[in-house]
């Protein structure tokens, strides 16, 4: 809990001579949360009360999330400061990856890892998730239409105007051409701000090579949107200004995270029918995400509610089916 960690976040903004702000998405398997918008407001009020400082430091970790959120906390941040630096202690993926560039520096443990950050598109007009729910989509993601273009192109060897539109044709008739849009759209807004974030960090003489270097490889080049990139990739091959913690510094991380870890229950699936398996009904409570200051205090995100077995008649007979009953899910603000 947050007064577990009091001592340990004084010491660190010690350290660091910074203020400190810690933001945690839980990536916990069955209640994976991810970064939002809807945090900004939370942000600010933990950032006012900072009063007038020169230094802010995010303890962050998360898989991502949307990227305006990513673009949105680096930019808000950065406004109530003039040296602006993050620390990894495991994950700052996709979104979370977008919040570093923006920072002056990335404090990463040997085990931390950035990620790409190409961004997929979600919307009603997206395909339906074979075997889901009918308002189940399937994302679409930027890399993997131009992949597809690619294929097309290079291992088929497409070439004239009348095979490309045929491939677009089928494209189309798979993807709705206003997603399609979006996809391209999308690739240009994420190469747009990963490269204008850049900009706070890369001031060297020859700085618009290394970041368009750093850009196409976060949004194209890499592959995959699950490729993990460590500390020395991203210092030696990327460019990135990283910070390697000291034996002391590293142990007072990871000694955080590993309460916090502890708290969102980081490491324990969530599985109900692990739950449920020896009754009817069960309660739980989960805590989900954490944004916390000293002066601030928690914001926790909590989801709370009742597993219940269910007989559903079915052609071969009953089935029994747990439904999740949330009773209530949402942020709550924590003073102590």
């Amino acid at each position: 809990m947050f007064s577990d960690r009091l001592e340990l976040y004084q010491e660190l903004e010690s350290k660091r001579e910074s203020k400190l702000l810690v933001f945690i998405t839980g990536d916990r398997q069955g209640m994976e949360t991810q970064m939002h918008p809807e945090v900004l407001d939370m942000i600010v009020e933990h950032l006012d009360s900072f009063g007038n400082n020169k230094k802010i430091t995010l303890f962050m970790h998360t898989r991502g999330g949307e990227t305006s959120a990513g673009w949105s906390i680096a930019n808000l941040i950065r406004s109530f400061c003039d040296d602006f630096e993050v620390i990894v202690p495991a994950r700052a993926h996709s979104s979370g990856t977008l919040v570093c560039l923006g920072a002056n520096r990335i404090v990463m443990t040997k085990q931390a890892t950035l990620g790409p950050v190409d961004p997929s598109v979600n919307s009603p007009l997206n395909p339906q998730m074979p075997g889901a729910g009918p308002q189940v989509r399937v994302p679409i993601s930027v890399e993997s239409i131009k992949g597809f273009v690619q294929l097309a192109k290079e291992e088929l060897g497409i070439r004239g105007s009348r095979d490309i539109t045929q491939v677009m044709s089928i494209l189309a008739s798979k993807v709705d051409p206003l997603v399609l849009g979006d996809v391209f759209r999308a690739r240009t807004h994420i190469r747009m701000l990963a490269r204008n974030l850049l900009e706070k960090q890369i001031k060297t003489r020859n700085s618009k090579e290394k970041i368009n270097k750093i850009v196409n490889f976060l949004c194209s080049d890499s592959g995959s949107h699950n490729y993990t990139i460590n500390r020395t990739e991203a210092r030696e091959n990327l460019g990135l200004n990283i910070e390697r913690p000291d034996e002391n510094l590293y142990s007072l991380i990871m000694k955080i995270y590993r309460n916090i870890e502890d708290e969102l229950e980081l490491r324990r699936p969530f599985i109900p029918q692990l739950l449920i398996s020896s009754v009817d009904k069960a309660d739980f409570k989960c805590r989900r995400a954490l944004i916390e200051s000293i002066d601030g205090k928690t914001n926790v995100f909590v989801s709370e509610g009742s597993l219940v077995k269910q007989q559903v008649p079915t052609p071969n007979g009953l089935m029994i089916q747990i439904q999740d009953i949330r009773t209530f899910e949402g942020w709550r603000k924590e003073n102590v």
